[in-house]
């Protein structure tokens, strides 16, 4: 099981990274064209104005979309490696009521609203975005694939029919049982971060952020660009 939540974050994370390429080699270019009017001024420097050509900005924005999906892998998939099934406590039936688990989703929630964090905020939406992107990927792929493997041999109509059918219940299922989990996960990691290190104001804002500033991005690119939810249905 924690193989196969890194293997839907990473997946995700791929697909997210993937819709960011045309807008790094945008911020690349505009570097490139600002260090172009700085070292163009002088006559010592002015060599240097055809130091990056197209290949390399090219070359460098891909760069920094691997460098970046890699640290966003680092930051969202790695507390995946930690989950456990836990059982249910062993206690008398009259005692159930009173049995609050503290790693549960009504009590790691009611804590993200009581003492709210970067951390508890941040890092299961980011995780619930690419694990979407993940299995939309995934469907996708299974979609692709029965439709061209079904289609010389029950035509297009059908063929069309049951690899829509077959894309859903992959993407259904795979959230079902993965990305819940995933964002469980991750909220549980966030939530014993926060306890042990995010007391007060100051620290509960600036404990993580730099890891949660670096799959923000990432995430919000999974849910506008990489998770096609409609087109399973259309």
């Amino acid at each position: 099981m924690p193989l196969g939540l890194l293997a839907l974050i990473a997946v995700g994370v791929h697909a997210a990274a993937d819709t960011l390429d045309d807008r790094l080699l945008a911020v690349v270019d505009l570097a490139d064209a600002a260090f172009d009017r700085v070292v163009g001024r002088y006559s010592l420097t002015e060599s240097l104005v055809e130091l990056l050509s197209l290949e390399r900005r090219t070359t460098l924005a891909r760069a920094l979309a691997l460098s970046w999906e890699l640290m966003a892998d680092v930051v969202l998939a790695l507390p995946a490696l930690g989950y456990r099934e836990e059982s249910a406590p062993q206690v008398p039936s009259w005692r159930m009521l009173h049995v609050a688990p503290r790693h549960g989703w009504r009590a790691m929630l009611a804590r993200c609203l009581r003492k709210p964090t970067s951390m508890r905020w941040i890092r299961p939406l980011a995780t619930a975005l690419v694990a979407v992107a993940g299995a939309c990927t995934v469907a996708r792929l299974v979609q692709g694939t029965v439709y061209l493997s079904w289609r010389e041999l029950l035509g297009e109509g059908v063929a069309d029919g049951a690899a829509r059918g077959l894309a859903l219940a992959a993407l259904v299922g795979l959230l079902w049982r993965l990305g819940s989990r995933a964002v469980l996960r991750n909220l549980q990691h966030a939530d014993e971060a926060s306890e042990a290190h995010a007391r007060g104001f100051a620290r509960a804002l600036a404990y993580g952020l730099p890891g949660s500033a670096l799959v923000a991005p990432l995430a919000l690119a999974a849910a506008l660009d990489a998770s096609p939810l409609l087109s399973f249905v259309r």
